[in-house]
């Protein structure tokens, strides 16, 4: 299993590719608070759910002053299928490879009824990106419940 996150932890840096075939790096937030989520693939029952709770508190993160990103293995394609079927306002990043779900430790073995297997860990961190783009980890959450999970977030950071 890859390394978990701790708070104060340096946030690895990232660019990806959005559903908007945007690239989108971790240090285009310098001087912001970012909600980064880590999902197993859009379109299932939970994915849909989280994404969906995200949109619906996104106005109230944003004036919060933060900025959530959705990291999952699916292909831009697929992603952009999912903003549109789902009406997703947040940003969906692309990670085909994995590479960054492995960073943050959100890539690993877990428990899936009662069976060990390898897969996304649903996790939810929070960083603030200082001015010069550095990461530093200021909330971070490993197998969280897609349901709830946004509004026990919310009541967390008192947003």
């Amino acid at each position: 299993m890859s390394t978990r996150l701790d708070v104060g932890s340096t946030a690895p840096t990232f660019t990806l590719t959005s559903a908007s075939g945007d690239q989108v790096s971790l240090s285009d937030f310098a001087g912001q608070r970012v909600i980064v989520y880590f999902y197993p693939a859009a379109m299932t029952p939970g994915c849909t759910t989280q994404a969906v709770d995200f949109t619906a508190a996104e106005p109230d993160l944003s004036g919060a002053g933060l900025k959530v990103l959705g990291l999952s293995p699916d292909p831009v394609d697929k992603l952009q299928k999912f903003q549109q079927k789902e009406h997703i306002a947040i940003e969906l990043l692309s990670d085909p490879d994995k590479a960054v779900h492995n960073a943050y430790g959100a890539y690993g073995t877990k428990k899936l009824y009662g069976k060990e297997v390898e897969g996304v860990i649903r996790s939810t961190f929070i960083v603030d990106v200082d001015d010069s783009g550095v990461g530093t980890i200021a909330v971070a959450q490993y197998n969280v419940k897609a349901t709830g999970h946004v509004d026990r977030l919310r009541k967390q950071i008192g947003v």
